[in-house]
């Protein structure tokens, strides 16, 4: 008669890492391997732009003006006779440095704040909790428009309006995340064993509040693609003659019934690339939280 095991002490079964559980959940759905390969598409366009652009995104031609869409011109010309597609390509360079530093530079500041106020409490919370919620009180299109006006154009003013936007929502969900993991058995233990309050905070907080963060900041790279646009449409952001996808369409507006490509280019590509960014941003989600999922 063979002996049965106790389930209790059978091993328990190894946990998937998050690279394994994020590949599973990037390459289980098509949707999320098209957006992949978008995003992929779109940073190497972005860093090959010199040697993909067919020509010179601000030369103009008076011979050229207005062209439809040709072998010479696959995406036509606008009313100043520039190629469009040589401005969508070199356009691209603009919404991924935005689109990539802006986040980041938030995620930076704002996780530092909001680390700050649950950390410490009381006093300190108080002024980060009501700086936050004074910032939060705007749309971030809408704080991005002031703060632009006050700055004005320019690609660095730019990255700073869309930092700005962003931080209050970074340091609010680094702050609740705080408070929880600062209720933790090993938190105390640190505190008790006289670990420095910097190399608590460095090892043991930040690190367990990681998740939502990387999370926040994959899903905000495709509003912070979405804002530069929306601010260089509105003239506040990259400013001409550089190309910038907003700015395309601002131009193209204004040539709407001379030549429509420049407008249907430029809003394709945003709409493609800001899908994408969040179908990526999801399965990140679903990889960090899968109660998410659920």
């Amino acid at each position: 008669m063979s002996a049965s095991i106790n389930p209790a002490l059978q091993p328990l079964a190894s946990q998937p890492s998050v690279f394994a559980t994020l590949r599973r959940v990037i390459f289980d759905r098509p949707a999320t391997i098209f957006a992949l390969v978008v995003v992929i598409l779109f940073v190497l366009v972005a860093a090959l732009a010199p040697l993909i652009a067919p020509y010179d995104p601000l030369a103009q031609s008076i011979l050229d003006v207005n062209k439809p869409p040709s072998a010479a011109h696959p995406v036509g010309t606008d009313q100043f006779g520039r190629d469009v597609l040589s401005r969508l390509v070199y356009g691209s360079r603009n919404s991924l440095i935005l689109g990539f530093v802006s986040p980041v530079l938030a995620a930076i500041l704002g996780t530092f704040l909001g680390v700050v106020a649950g950390y410490f409490g009381g006093f300190v919370d108080r002024i980060v909790s009501r700086i936050i919620d004074l910032l939060l009180a705007f749309p971030e299109l809408l704080l991005a428009i002031l703060i632009a006006a006050v700055l004005g154009g320019g690609f660095w003013n730019v990255v700073a309006v869309l930092t700005v936007a962003f931080t209050p929502g970074f340091a609010r969900v680094a702050r609740a995340s705080t408070l929880a993991v600062k209720q933790e058995p090993y938190i105390e233990a640190a505190v008790a064993v006289g670990l420095r309050t910097p190399m608590i905070i460095l090892r043991h907080v930040v690190p367990n509040i990681a998740a939502p963060i990387v999370v926040l900041t994959t899903l905000w790279i495709a509003s912070a693609i979405r804002l530069e646009a929306s601010l260089s449409f509105l003239g506040i952001g990259t400013q001409p003659p550089n190309p910038s996808w907003g700015n395309i369409i601002r131009d193209g507006l204004n040539n709407l019934f001379g030549s429509p490509w420049p407008i249907i280019g430029a809003g394709a590509l945003i709409t493609l690339v800001v899908l994408a960014f969040n179908l990526l941003g999801d399965a990140v989600r679903d990889a960090l939280d899968p109660e998410a999922s659920r």
